[in-house]
This record gives C-alpha cells, structure tokens and sequence, in this order.
C-alpha cells in the first residue's frame, strides 16, 4: 500500500466496482444502488435446509463477502478463488454425513478397518496412521481405490449418485482444475459476474450433493414439465406447427385440410425453457432436445378433437439428465438414437447389428460419441465415461443383452408398438460411418 488509509477511505465504494455489474458494464452507478444491486444478486443464492452446518456457514461468509466487493473490487477474486476451494469442503462435509461418521476401509490385503471420526481431516488422519496401502471404500455396494483426493470424492459422490448428469461431469472437472490453480497460487482478477456464477455454481452443486436438483439448474436441474402438445405438418412438409392441446381446441374452426397432426406429451414452455426441435418429432427416435412421447396419431384435425373430446391426457415431469439411450451400429451405419422400450418393440431385420447402451443428458451426444466408436476415433472409451464426450456408454451387444442392461441401469424397457411417424424432422435415420470426418 503506497499511503494509510482512513476509515472513510474504507468505507468509500471502489469507482471500479461502480463499472460493473454481473450482467456487464454498467453507467457510472451510485453507491447506494451499487449495494442494492449485488446484495439483490447474493440473496438469490439459497442452500437446502438439510445441507450440513459447517459447509452452510463456509457458503454465507462468501455471500457476505460477495457484497463487501462493492467497497473493495478485489474481494470478488477473493470470493472466486475460495469458492472453487469450497467446492472440496463440501465433498467432504457430504462424505462424513453419508457415512454418518463411520467408515469400512479395505487394504490392498483385503483386510477391513472400520475407521470412526467426527471429522474428515480426522477420518484422513487415521487412514495414513493405519498406513492403508491403496484403501477402498464401498461405493453403491462395491470396494472402489479411493484416495481421499478431491479426485476421489467426486469418484465416490458420482458412483453414490449424489452427482449426476454427463455435461456436468466437465464441470466438475473443470473445478478440480481450478481448485488446484488456486491451491498452487497465480495472481489474477475476475470481474462480479465470474464471482457470482462461482458463487452459483458452488450452491448448485452444494444442493445437488444433500439431493435438491435446482429448479432451471445449469448443472443439475429439476425434472421438467412436459404438456399436451399438437405439432402438425401440411402434405408437402413445407409448414408445420406445434402448440398446446387446449390452444389447438379452441381454434377448431381454423381450415386446415390436408394436414396431419400428433398429441405428443413434450416440454412446450417450462421453467423458461422450450423445446426448439418439436417439429423434428420422430416417433422411433430421439430427435428432440427433451424427452418426447407419442400420445396419439397421426391424423385430421378433426380426429384430434374427437380424441381430446373422449380422452383427458394430464401433464407430467420428466428428468432429462443421465438419460439411458439405444444406439444401433449396423453394416457400416450408425442409427439414431433410441429410448429402449422403443427398441425393445423391433422385429426382424430391425434387430440386428450391435447396441450400444448410452447414459447421456442429450440424444445427439449419444449419437456422436457411438458414430465416433464405430468410425475408430481415438481416445473415444468403449467402457464407462467417455474422456472427449459427456458420455458413458453402460454395454453393447445384441439387441436382448443391451435391454437387459438398460433395465439394469434403471431405464423403462416395457416394450412399446408405435407407429412409424416423423413430422419434419430432416436428420436422415442412420449415417455412413465413412461421413464421420478424420480427426
């Protein structure tokens, strides 16, 4: 420091916090409303009530301290660079209440040492003091190594499911990264808005790891609503239209000969978000951007009518994280991807080639990590998560072995007859191997 500060100077807003603003640069504001506005953007930041005390108290001093970044602009870095340590602190606090403080360690002679501590750092201590050469812990029923690394505890909290979701598994990854950037010290700073999305991004996982999925969560969201929706298609699939069922009733007096329609149960407008793939609706494919399910058709518009005259279909949630697909590689070709009790209601020729089974949050991920499989990309897993896609693939074989283990995997794989409908979707159903692009 170049000169002694005064309490006004301490308490006198930084000019470069009056700049700025999570969702960018702002006009010159006044300190009053400078305040206002980041402790509107703390108050958001909400942890579940079950969430233990250790890690709620570690959350609310960065909360706090978000806000005291209006006075000094480099408490925003300090904010950043805790939270990503933070991140471990909660993994631990999850480990230790999991567990409910006790825990069976196996050595590498396949000895069991049940270890007790109130604390992680403690339950570490007695690891090391036992000398346990490559310790394993349980894991959803099975000894897994288990370092006691931050590495490790994302390990353990994605094989107890406390972690879900393929795109998030980057994140996580990501933040082990940062985590030890930070723990290994360079100087650097980072604006409001990259403190607050570290800020929301610890709370979401902070709530994901005590079982509360964020309601529109980045990471790990809720399950989303889905409705009754019409999409329709003119004969020469140049038009089409989707729209809420009760919408479609009631402009029955529109003219539309010539068109075709489906009831589908899908995500039309929820919690913000939309579906912008409705109109590839296929009723054998996943082509859409969430969950789809045919209720009825095709047919008129005066077929619609009559069905929803006779028939009262409800709403329902859908979760679109770790979704379990069936992606069919066969004579050079892979196939889009399917739900498995769509696949299991194939016959003949329809059967054959080899089934992947997929754990994904999207279809097309699915599709391109078992196209890249089948043109021989390197570095693509067969086995387990995939290094270069949010992925895991959970087996192949024949069609049978690949529903057995989709149902092993908790996927519905009651056999389902549909008809063969498409809308306007324009993906072709399988592709060359040979069009995948060299790496």
């Amino acid at each position: 420091m170049d000169r002694n500060l005064t309490l006004q100077d301490l308490r006198a807003v930084d000019p470069r916090t009056l700049h700025s603003a999570p969702g960018g640069i702002l006009n010159p504001a006044s300190p009053g409303i400078a305040v206002e506005h980041f402790q509107r953007f703390a108050a958001n930041l909400v942890l579940a009530p079950e969430v233990s005390e250790t890690t709620r108290q570690q959350f609310e001093r960065l909360r706090t301290v978000y806000v005291y970044g209006v006075l000094c602009y480099d408490l925003f870095t300090m904010v950043t660079d805790d939270a990503r340590l933070a991140f471990e602190q909660a993994l631990r606090d999850r480990f230790m209440t999991f567990h409910e403080g006790v825990v069976d360690v196996r050595d590498k002679h396949g000895n069991e040492h049940r270890i007790a501590a109130s604390s992680y750092s403690g339950l570490y201590k007695q690891m090391r003091e036992l000398q346990l050469a490559g310790p394993r812990i349980q894991m959803a029923g099975c000894w897994v190594g288990f370092n006691g690394m931050l590495d490790g505890l994302i390990r353990w909290a994605r094989r107890e499911n406390l972690l879900r979701g393929g795109r998030s598994r980057r994140v996580e990854g990501f933040l082990q990264d940062m985590r030890n950037e930070v723990a290994h010290g360079s100087f650097h700073l980072v604006s409001p808005g990259d403190a607050l999305m570290a800020l929301s991004t610890l709370a979401e996982i902070i709530n994901q790891l005590w079982g509360r999925p964020s309601p529109g969560g980045r990471l790990y969201p809720n399950p989303i609503k889905r409705d009754v929706v019409a999409i329709g298609w003119n004969r020469s699939r140049e038009a089409g239209t989707a729209g809420l069922s009760e919408n479609f009733v009631a402009r029955a007096e529109r003219s539309d000969e010539g068109w075709e329609y489906v009831l589908v149960r899908a995500v039309y407008w929820s919690d913000g978000r939309e579906d912008p793939n409705l109109l590839e609706f296929d009723s054998l494919h996943a082509t859409t951007s969430y969950p789809t399910t045919l209720l009825w058709g095709p047919g008129a518009r005066s077929e619609v009518l009559a069905w929803l005259g006779e028939n009262d279909p409800q709403p329902d949630t859908c979760d679109y994280v770790d979704q379990i697909f069936l992606v069919r590689a066969d004579d050079g070709h892979v196939l889009l991807p399917m739900y498995p009790g769509v696949a299991a209601g194939l016959s003949g020729p329809d059967r054959r080639g080899s089934w992947y089974v997929i754990r994904a949050d999207a279809d097309l991920d699915a599709f391109n990590h078992v196209r890249a499989l089948a043109s021989g990309i390197a570095d693509h897993s067969r086995s387990r998560e995939c290094k270069q896609c949010p992925v895991e693939t959970l087996a192949w074989g024949d069609l049978d072995s690949a529903l057995r283990s989709a149902a092993q995997a908790g996927a519905e794989t009651t056999c389902l007859t549909l008809p063969d409908v498409r809308a306007l979707c324009l993906y072709p159903r399988n592709i060359p191997v040979s069009a995948v692009p060299e790496e």
